[in-house]
């Protein structure tokens, strides 16, 4: 049985911040109220030892401080849409630029800055929260007034459900994902690149000098983009061909699934813990992104974070999908309701 129990977690300008632990006795998952931000996730390994392994950080300060969105909700419209802008309804909308001339996972103001209305909710017989946010029209340039809910959950076999709902008044973009940075071996313990990883996906789409999809959906056969079979990261990292823009492994897959149906999209195995970690989503594309930016800093208990300590698997629909008309669309219209759930999965081996 799955119990929420709180902390006060500092303060944010000015607004005091919580804490909210999961536990379900083998693991447990904290949730910062400020970004909706996964703070640690502690699970047993192989060994029975107890490991934490999201990256993260101590204090709100250090979040909002530090870049790379860390364990965050990210919105409105996660990812990137180039040149910041996207026609919809006949009109031209430009939203904030964060990234050159992009907008980065929703803006300098994007949901991981922005304080969550938190409450603990009963799903059966666990306990679960509830993380909500109202989006005001034309917040960081995006039209329609949103309304947010994230549903955190934990259950008895180690599976971190996030239930992600929103309603607009006026046709938009809703693109939700979480930016949880993950090593299966352990905070601080070191690179990722000798885990091993396995995408449920042929396809991929490659980035243009902005780090933007092309518009092209090519077959991974063949190329550093196959995981179809267990690999081990290190085999192809630093023989992606658009080293120069992306410094590693920063790319979309396409999943081989229908998307609106909650389907396996990747596994990835520790190689010192044997833990392993099996995102489910509804989404249709989901993006590996290896560290290779990561900031070089201090992160919980004084640890240190370095370049590929830690992946990212961030599920979505496809990077600048607001301008190419054949990806999956993340407009919605006025009336109707975004879902979508994603589900990480951890096992061991």
């Amino acid at each position: 049985m799955t119990k929420v129990t709180t902390r006060p977690f500092g303060s944010w300008e000015g607004r005091e911040v919580t804490l909210y632990t999961l536990d379900n006795g083998e693991t447990s998952v904290s949730v910062m109220s400020l970004g909706a931000t996964l703070q640690s996730i502690c699970t047993k390994d192989k060994a029975g030892n107890t490991v934490d392994v999201l990256l993260g950080y101590d204090t709100p300060q250090e979040y909002m401080s530090h870049g790379g969105y860390l364990g965050a909700c990210i919105g409105r419209h996660a990812n990137r849409i180039k040149n910041a802008s996207f026609d919809l309804g006949g009109k031209t909308y430009q939203v904030n630029k964060n990234e050159n001339n992009n907008n980065l996972h929703g803006g300098p103001n994007g949901y991981d800055r922005r304080f969550f209305d938190v409450q603990v909710i009963t799903l059966g017989e666990d306990q679960a929260i509830a993380c909500k946010l109202y989006d005001e029209d034309m917040s960081a340039g995006f039209p329609g007034n949103v309304a947010v809910t994230v549903v955190y959950s934990l259950s008895a076999d180690n599976a971190l459900k996030l239930d992600y709902t929103a309603s607009t008044d006026a046709d938009t973009v809703v693109n939700l994902t979480n930016h949880a940075y993950f090593n299966l071996n352990g905070s601080g313990i070191g690179t990722i690149v000798n885990h091993k990883m396995k995408i449920y996906a042929p396809f991929y789409t490659p980035v243009d000098e902005d780090c933007c999809p092309t518009g092209e959906i090519l077959s991974v056969k063949g190329t550093v983009f196959d995981f179809t079979d267990f690999t081990t990261i290190a085999d192809g990292i630093d023989r992606v061909p658009d080293m120069a823009i992306t410094g590693g492994y920063d790319h979309n897959w396409v999943l081989d699934a229908p998307a609106g149906q909650l389907n396996l999209a990747a596994e990835t195995i520790g190689d010192q813990t044997g833990i392993r970690l099996k995102p489910s989503t509804t989404l249709p594309g989901i993006q590996f992104y290896a560290g290779n930016g990561m900031d070089e800093c201090k992160g919980k208990n004084g640890v240190d974070h370095h370049k590929r300590d830690a992946f990212c698997l961030e599920t979505q629909y496809f990077p600048n999908s607001t301008s190419v008309p054949f990806f999956p669309t993340p407009f919605l219209k006025a009336g109707e309701t975004y879902r979508s759930v994603t589900v990480y999965q951890l096992c061991k081996e």
